[in-house]
């Protein structure tokens, strides 16, 4: 059984405190990677997905957020404004879950992105979300397909895709790729205070509900320093795959 994700939540909040001095000016979602802010490459890929809906949650120089994504049509845009509070990313997606709704959902990284290699990829993640089968579905990719990334691999995954923490960073595995596809039911109980989203990927993990989508026909990319932007840049100039 799959379900219909209309509506996606982009994490923006986030100070890019290692990306400055560029982020001392501008927030890290709206600094552009080979010609378009990381912002727009989150709501493009909500877009390319058939989402009608994206809210996009604030805090560091939000404002300039809230102007940029007034000047965006598609997908609908509406704000989650944490400019009085640090939430993290689990905090910050408890608080904006009356704006989501109860319906699954998408949930994308403001600060990281993929090419796609083939279709797009949100729209084979929401295709395949099983509510019956799974609290999460997460992009995960391989070292070997990734360009900006300076840790080790976060999962390992079974035969059915379904995830386990990895126990060796150096080991075979996939990363978080910083999108997914989620059930707000595994939110139930949660008050909006600072707390990561691994709460919830363990969470899930025990329940044996945590799977993973690996990017096998594209490229991901993190944004992390002045020097990681300019790899990034460098990749993407090759024609990003």
């Amino acid at each position: 059984m799959t379900a219909r994700v209309s509506t996606a939540m982009v994490l923006a909040a986030g100070f890019g405190k290692r990306l400055r001095p560029i982020t001392d000016t501008v927030p890290k979602p709206l600094v552009p990677v080979g010609g378009r802010t990381m912002l727009d490459r989150a709501l493009d890929a909500a877009e390319a997905a058939g989402i009608e809906r994206a809210v996009v949650n604030v805090h560091y120089l939000g404002e300039q957020i809230i102007a940029h994504c007034a000047n965006r049509s598609t997908p609908a845009t509406a704000i989650s404004d944490e400019r009085d509070a640090i939430l993290e990313t689990g905090g910050g997606v408890v608080r904006a879950l009356p704006l989501l709704g109860e319906a699954p959902f998408a949930l994308l990284n403001a600060d990281t992105f993929w090419v796609d290699g083939g279709g797009p990829t949100l729209a084979a993640m929401t295709k395949a979300f099983d509510p019956e089968r799974m609290d999460m579905l997460l992009l995960t990719a391989h070292l070997a397909h990734t360009t900006g990334h300076s840790g080790g691999i976060d999962f390992a995954l079974d035969a059915d895709n379904r995830i386990a923490r990895a126990p060796d960073k150096t080991g075979s595995g996939v990363i978080y790729a910083g999108a997914a596809v989620i059930d707000p039911a595994i939110f139930a109980g949660a008050h909006a205070e600072p707390h990561s989203l691994n709460r919830y990927f363990d969470r899930a993990i025990a329940a044996g509900r945590l799977f993973g989508h690996t990017l096998e026909n594209g490229h991901w990319y993190t944004v992390g320093t002045p020097d990681g932007l300019a790899a990034v840049e460098a990749h993407l100039a090759t024609g990003g795959i």
